[in-house]
């Protein structure tokens, strides 16, 4: 059974995510600054091993189903310390979304039960895309 008991190194790889992203919304603000993009990508991969622990972020990212975004990311990274934040991003972009296109079904279900959001996102045409694209929910 998955333990969902938040201890300490948790809080931090999660803090750690938050400012990842954080910094990476700032960089894309301040006309992509490669500094703060490629600080934001650290503190997110960092962020992300530490709170889910490094064994299971190595499955992960190893799984012969991710090795397109795997490969995509670490590509978009590389360019991106080699100085071309818009096309780093753009190749970063990709493999994030095919990284984590498992998950996008589950999101879709949690967007539609959040109070005050969740009546946008249960309108018939929006429902529509989100059905279309539902596929087979991963358990989280």
């Amino acid at each position: 059974m998955v333990s969902f008991e938040m201890n300490d190194q948790k809080k931090i790889g999660l803090g750690l995510t938050g400012f990842g992203i954080f910094f990476s919304f700032l960089g894309i603000i301040f006309f992509f600054d490669k500094g703060l993009l490629v600080m934001g990508n650290i503190l997110f991969v960092s962020g992300v091993s530490i709170t889910i622990g490094l064994k299971s972020t190595m499955q992960f990212f190893m799984k012969r189903s991710n090795f397109k975004g795997t490969i995509s990311f670490g590509v978009g990274f590389f360019i991106l310390i080699m100085g071309w934040p818009i096309l780093g991003m753009i190749v970063e972009a990709y493999g994030f979304i095919v990284l984590f296109s498992g998950f996008w079904p589950t999101l879709a279900v949690f967007l539609q039960k959040i109070p005050v959001l969740g009546w946008l996102f249960q309108q018939p045409f929006i429902r529509s895309l989100f059905d279309r694209y539902r596929g087979k929910r991963m358990p989280v």
